[in-house]
């Protein structure tokens, strides 16, 4: 099954989204109801960490899918999915902000640096290969494959590292 069969898969059935969808943010609302300002004691700042990954996993995904298909692939903003492509999105946020309310910080929730982290990782990528399809370099090589993706992975290791020393 490619992505695109699965997409429309969740097309045909948009009711399945719509309830994951509502579902992660009204857990947020009732955590909050239930546990005010306790956010970030022991049992409620678990939860709400399993619960921001419920959210931002799909959220991540549906923006970083976005980016790549308004840069790469030229698509309109007309032709995305609403299901798919823009409420996983608008979820994630009310669910970060339900939380938000409820906890002083983010750093009280185990694991949130580790998603930014990967949120970061995943949009410097999408950018470093956006400038490499904009520059339009040609290159005509004997290197191997191998190769070229251990000289991608240290640009990135660099990019983190500058990254980094720039605001830690």
């Amino acid at each position: 099954m490619t992505l695109q069969q699965f997409f429309d898969q969740v097309g045909m059935r948009p009711d399945w989204v719509l309830f994951y969808m509502g579902v992660v943010p009204l857990m947020a609302f009732l955590a909050g109801f239930l546990g005010k300002n306790e956010g970030h004691l022991a049992p409620w700042n678990y939860f709400y960490s399993f619960l921001i990954y419920l959210a931002c996993v799909p959220g991540v995904f549906c923006m970083a899918l976005n980016v790549y298909l308004f840069l790469f692939e030229r698509r309109s903003i007309f032709d995305f999915n609403i299901y798919t492509q823009i409420l996983p999105f608008f979820s994630m946020l009310l669910t970060l902000w339900l939380i938000r309310r409820n906890v002083a910080s983010f750093d009280y929730i185990p694991g949130f640096s580790k998603l930014s982290g990967l949120v970061l990782m995943i949009f410097a990528t999408l950018a470093l290969m956006w400038i490499v399809d904009r520059t339009r370099i040609m290159v005509f090589s004997y290197l191997r494959f191998e190769y070229v993706l251990l000289i991608f992975a240290g640009l990135l290791l660099l990019m983190l590292w500058g990254w980094r020393k720039l605001f830690g």
